[in-house]
């Protein structure tokens, strides 16, 4: 299970088995959730999360999806 980095405490990862389109697994102390990356940065699911740490980890995907798109990429041979 890669992890890409921590913020806020909270977790961004993505599993080792994959599967497309690029998107990122986030969690914390309340839940998880996940993240579509592409052109825009969408939720596709939400689990026990605050809405707040979803506002908080959608800014730092939007930051940083350049660096997780060229390491899913590197990752999984894309």
């Amino acid at each position: 299970m890669p992890e890409l980095f921590r913020f806020f405490g909270i977790k961004f990862f993505f599993f080792s088995n994959e599967h497309e389109s690029i998107h990122v697994h986030i969690e914390n102390a309340d839940g998880d959730a996940k993240f579509i990356v592409g052109d825009e940065i969408k939720l596709d699911n939400n689990h026990g999360m605050k809405n707040k740490d979803l506002k908080i980890a959608e800014g730092i995907i939007e930051e940083n999806k350049d660096i997780i798109i060229a390491r899913w990429k590197e990752y999984f041979k894309k």
